[in-house]
């Protein structure tokens, strides 16, 4: 059995659930450690009593060390915080042989067996950003992605983690300062400082709005697939992390101001977000003062970016910005 943990509250309430039913799909021997930070969250998740989840709300999970650094930090700031302090709780707590972190906007496509089977002997497994190089923030913000982290429960893992864990508590902010950069940053070194580090290099794991320029983007028998515009490399997609989607209403979501082509849009963009809504509604019926989606509101110079460009921005019955204006449709070879 594969253990998972993730964090969120109720803004990222449809991602979250997305994503478990994601690996309910294509990975059926999983249990998921679900950390709810908030109370809506946490009485929403016990209400719908998932069958592969266990969830943990804030009074079980916090300690001395967390509550003390709480009220230095914003909101995601301690999310990033706690992220080790997640991981190693569910290893204590719960005496797993291994636990992934995940954030809880990525969307598996496919099992992700393969990534556990390329992890081998090793301890500790990390995803790079690849990023695309107009979008290249490797010397601010990190060479790796805390967004599918891996540590066996053996003395490898634990020194990795611990320090990770302390190094947060002690310095974790929105910031760039003396090259660290959040819960991120700190990962650069992991290979070379510590024993037993694994680099994937499944292309298919980790593929995001930042890199999937790269790439065309088609389909083979309904599963999303790659092909590396540099080597002509097939491959399918893992996971896709959806990474900076705004909700400005149930119907007006911007996608973050990245470069996106039409299949990419069509093949990875419109099944999600079709499937944040059907959560999103049956949410809503049982709990209609939740903002599920985290919904921030649109300002009138956005209303007037839809208004005046809404032929360009379908996708069935949602509406997209991209960073305020539009993001017209462009064919993927073209994209990069």
């Amino acid at each position: 059995m594969y253990h998972f943990c993730t964090l969120f509250d109720s803004s990222f309430l449809t991602r979250g659930l997305a994503m478990y039913e994601s690996l309910r799909k294509h990975c059926p021997d999983f249990h998921l450690y679900v950390f709810a930070f908030d109370e809506a969250c946490y009485a929403i998740l016990r209400r719908l009593r998932l069958e592969n989840a266990t969830v943990v709300s804030l009074d079980e999970f916090e300690g001395p060390e967390l509550l003390a650094v709480k009220p230095s930090r914003s909101r995601v700031e301690y999310f990033w915080t706690c992220t080790p302090s997640i991981v190693r709780y569910v290893l204590d707590r719960f005496e797993v042989g291994a636990c992934t972190y995940l954030d809880a906007d990525i969307y598996f496509w496919a099992s992700p067996a393969i990534l556990f089977a390329e992890l081998g002997d090793s301890s500790v497994l990390i995803t790079e950003h690849r990023y695309t190089p107009k979008y290249d923030h490797s010397a601010t913000l990190g060479k790796y992605c805390v967004q599918f982290v891996t540590f066996r429960n053996d003395a490898r893992a634990n020194l990795v983690l611990n320090w990770w864990r302390d190094s947060c508590n002690a310095w974790c902010f929105d910031r760039v300062e003396d090259g660290r950069f959040g819960d991120q940053k700190y990962l650069d070194h992991w290979p070379e400082r510590f024993d037993g580090v694994h680099v994937l290099k499944h292309p298919g794991a980790g593929v995001a709005p930042w890199n999937v320029q790269q790439f065309d983007v088609d389909e083979e028998n309904g599963a999303p697939t790659c092909r590396d515009k540099g080597c002509g490399d097939v491959f399918r997609i893992i996971f896709f992390h959806y990474h900076h989607l705004r909700f400005y209403s149930h119907f007006v979501v911007d996608l973050g101001g990245y470069q996106l082509g039409r299949r990419t849009k069509r093949l990875l963009y419109r099944p999600y977000l079709d499937h944040l809504q059907r959560i999103g509604t049956t949410l809503r019926t049982d709990t209609p003062r939740v903002a599920t989606h985290g919904a921030a509101g649109l300002k009138w110079t956005d209303w007037w970016s839809v208004v005046r460009h809404v032929k360009h921005l379908c996708l069935g019955n949602i509406r997209l910005l991209r960073g305020g204006h539009i993001d017209r449709d462009t064919d993927d070879s073209r994209a990069g």
